[in-house]
């Protein structure tokens, strides 16, 4: 089953890279309060680093100035990986976290999973973003194709802020 709108978001946890390596954060400490929730196929694919993650870049400031605690990006990647990213990108100095769902075990509770296999993709997440309050999703907007970033982009969830 795919989430949608008052849904509550799947127990379990992502990773994050820390001083000393991986480690492994509760989804539910995460999305305590309003929080901005988006997710890419994976770092430094083209659409993911010069549209998707730019587009969260520009406008956390602005999700903060209307409530929201918190912006997440999850990507099916390794923490180091994510972390990398995270860096090449400015997500980081914009105070983006980027979270590894590793083993795609919360994209798939999503009902988000999918292969692309000319891409050289497989378990990876469809684009999507969305917004949240204490772990309950209020807006879901999932692009229809993975090379796409128009609902799923910064601009377009900061219009239900």
């Amino acid at each position: 089953m795919t989430i949608k709108a008052n849904d509550r978001l799947p127990e379990g946890s992502v990773l994050k890279l820390g001083a000393d390596g991986p480690e492994q954060v509760a989804l539910a400490d995460l999305t305590k309060g309003r929080v901005a929730i988006f997710a890419v196929p994976g770092a430094f694919t083209p659409t993911c680093t010069n549209a998707h993650m730019p587009s969260f870049v520009r406008t956390a400031d602005q999700f903060r100035a209307k409530g929201v605690d918190r912006i997440l990006c999850i990507t099916v990647n390794d923490p180091f990986v994510a972390a990398t990213w995270a860096k090449e990108t400015g997500a980081d100095t914009a105070g983006i976290e980027v979270l590894a769902d590793a083993d795609g075990s919360l994209t798939k509770a999503m009902g988000l999973n999918f292969d692309a296999p000319p891409a050289g993709l497989y378990g990876r997440c469809k684009r999507f973003a969305a917004l949240a309050t204490d772990g309950v999703f209020e807006v879901v907007q999932i692009e229809d194709s993975p090379g796409t970033c128009s609902v799923s982009a910064g601009e377009a969830l900061l219009e239900h802020a």
